[in-house]
């Protein structure tokens, strides 16, 4: 028997990822759609002899190829005939789901209507006659309970059944496209036509509701309930900030961060030390030692050791977006979030962002426009990320002995400004004229189905894994380059390297800053490596062997690098603008990683690095010269 094609379509929120899950389990590729940063999801079903192929074409609400959403959709059916396409449509919000449904059918596509959360929608009071909207449509209409496994294997039996060609809209629906195309051929204004489509697309699912559909009165739910608490009101700001509380905790200090710090231990005691010895042993030249030990294994390394952190923030946003909260956050932000020139969904990746960029970056793909995922992916870079505070605490302590809270603080206050005005600036001069749009359904509250929810962490996480970690790789082993050689050949003084060499370069140009020497140049370029490398270089040129680059541990680093004459290096003004430049400057290799892999281009990687580093210099040296005129150097 042929192989059958099947493209499941729907609007967010309808369970359609969970149906897509449940049919295909693991047996799944993922990808990106051309041109576009939505992913792609593919998984084929042996079914009773027959292959079943079954694309999870990405939510909408409809196909007018405005967000990258819907250009996917709208051009999927251009190029594509699937034998069988399925619309979603969650059955406890009928109304708004038949909208897409009926921009389908005017396209001439055929559809399985598959009602699904049938359990909701009776919990909602709401009764569906299946027979009556099968009849109204002229199309086979099914129902599914989402998380049901037997639920949604009936729906094999319905692709395997079912011959499309024998079902032709209803006379009812005819006359609705008939309409349209007549509307379409005017000759008014693109404008007015769209406006009397939308309103007549609304007049037929009017006459679908009135026949199909009987909605009783029903009590106040249980969500009505808790949304008055949790989506208004202040109540519902304190609850979102414990919420991300308790994620950033079980992310960076209980669960995640441990497991990456025990990793990265593991690679840097363990592995690195073994090759080294085994290496050396076997007599291995002396600069393929280091090109393992210290580029390769610390280059992979880098990258494992995120993959725990990632995988369980992804994890938690998953969960949390599953019980249907993550859309009552937007919700709240939304408000606040539109005088930064973002929607309310722009404050999930941010909020990430003071943890790592990394899935800061990569939460961008759940908003819902380009311009909203291009500004947040380029503002994130500003925002204090757990490797900054390393820096800050030190160079604060070091300084600022009676204001090391202060200054920890403020940088903290700087990054959000920054990161709020670069938006605002972004938005009116690069990505001016785009459209920003924010259409919010918020779900009902529910259990979040455990396999979804695995799946979408793995596959964020293989997403940073392979791809990302590619990029972060090769640059991990230039930066190993440039400081173990010289023209002369290897070396283990890293002040005669060519890292020095552009540490010296560099350093000229922080002169208007107050720290141009060699030094501080050279850690502002291995900060791109990682920002805690920033602290790590500082005591290896200034022969300070005894340093900590965790934060808790600032006062006692200061110490041991006030020993070694680096108090001398910087002025308490200096130190401030260096606080200022690494707080804002280029994000890590492994941010930089991922801007390449979510926004498919070398390009905006490039323009997130020298854009950033050129904000950093403006900022710090505002810092230094103002504070210079009032007096403080």
């Amino acid at each position: 028997m042929s192989a059958l094609s099947v493209a499941l379509t729907g609007n967010p929120n309808t369970g359609k990822s969970t149906i897509f899950n449940e049919l295909t389990g693991a047996r799944q590729k993922i990808g990106n759609w051309p041109g576009v940063t939505v992913d792609k999801k593919v998984g084929v079903i042996d079914y009773k002899g027959r292959s079943i192929s079954v694309v999870d074409l990405p939510g909408t609400y409809s196909m007018n190829a405005r967000s990258q959403e819907e250009k996917v959709v709208s051009d999927y059916f251009k190029e594509n005939k699937p034998d069988i396409v399925v619309n979603i449509v969650d059955a406890s919000n009928m109304a708004r789901n038949l909208f897409l449904t009926v921009q389908l059918m005017e396209e001439g596509i055929p559809l399985i209507i598959n009602l699904n959360m049938m359990d909701e929608a009776e919990r909602h009071g709401i009764k569906i006659d299946e027979d009556k909207l099968e009849k109204v449509f002229g199309m086979p209409v099914t129902n599914t309970v989402g998380r049901s496994n037997a639920s949604v294997r009936t729906l094999l039996d319905v692709f395997t059944n079912t011959r499309m060609s024998n079902y032709h809209p209803s006379e009812l629906l005819q006359e609705h496209i008939d309409k349209v195309k007549a509307l379409r051929a005017s000759g008014k204004s693109a404008e007015t036509i769209e406006e009397e489509i939308i309103t007549a697309r609304y007049d037929f699912i009017d006459k679908v509701m009135e026949s199909a559909v009987t909605i009783k009165a029903a009590d106040k739910t249980l969500a009505d309930k808790l949304d008055s608490y949790l989506a208004n009101g202040v109540s519902s700001l304190v609850i979102m900030l414990v919420m991300f509380y308790l994620l950033f905790q079980i992310a960076f200090t209980w669960i995640g961060q441990p497991l990456a710090d025990m990793l990265g231990e593991f690679f840097e005691e363990n592995v690195a030390v073994a090759a080294s010895e085994a290496m050396a042993e076997a007599g291995v030249a002396d600069w393929m030692q280091s090109l393992v030990s210290d580029g390769i294994i610390v280059g992979v390394g880098s990258v494992l050791s995120f993959v725990p952190l990632i995988f369980t923030l992804f994890f938690c946003l998953s969960f949390l977006d599953g019980t249907g909260y993550m859309a009552r956050v937007a919700f709240i932000m939304d408000p606040i979030m539109r005088r930064a020139g973002l929607s309310g969904k722009g404050i999930m990746p941010l909020i990430m962002g003071f943890g790592c960029g990394v899935p800061a970056i990569m939460g961008a793909r759940t908003l819902d426009s380009h311009k909203d995922r291009m500004i947040s992916i380029l503002i994130t870079p500003f925002l204090t990320c757990n490797a900054k505070v390393p820096i800050i605490a030190l160079f604060a302590a070091m300084f600022f002995p009676g204001n090391a809270a202060n200054i920890v603080f403020l940088m903290y206050i700087v990054g959000v400004a920054v990161a709020i005005l670069m938006a605002k600036v972004l938005g009116s001069t690069t990505f001016k004229g785009q459209e920003s749009t924010f259409l919010l359904e918020l779900p009902p509250y529910r259990m979040p189905d455990m396999k979804t929810v695995l799946l979408e962490t793995w596959d964020k996480g293989k997403g940073y894994l392979v791809k990302a970690g590619t990029i972060i790789f090769a640059m991990s082993v230039a930066i190993w380059f440039l400081s173990s050689f010289n023209s002369d050949g290897m070396t283990d003084e890293m002040s005669e390297s060519y890292l020095s060499g552009i540490g010296s370069a560099t350093s000229v140009l922080f002169a208007p800053q107050g720290f141009d020497t060699w030094e501080a140049g050279a850690a502002v370029v291995t900060g791109v490596l990682a920002k805690e490398a920033v602290v790590s270089t500082m005591g290896i040129l200034y022969g300070a062997d005894d340093i900590s680059t965790e934060a808790e541990d600032a006062e006692e680093t200061s110490e041991v690098m006030l020993a070694t004459g680096m108090g001398a290096a910087f002025t308490p003004l200096a130190a401030l603008a260096f606080i200022v430049f690494t707080q804002l400057y280029s994000p890590c290799v492994t941010a930089l990683g991922t801007i390449k892999k979510e926004t498919q281009s070398w390009k905006w990687m490039a323009f997130a690095f020298f854009y950033t580093c050129a904000v950093a210099w403006v900022a710090s040296f505002a810092v230094y010269q103002i504070g210079r005129l009032l007096g403080f150097e």
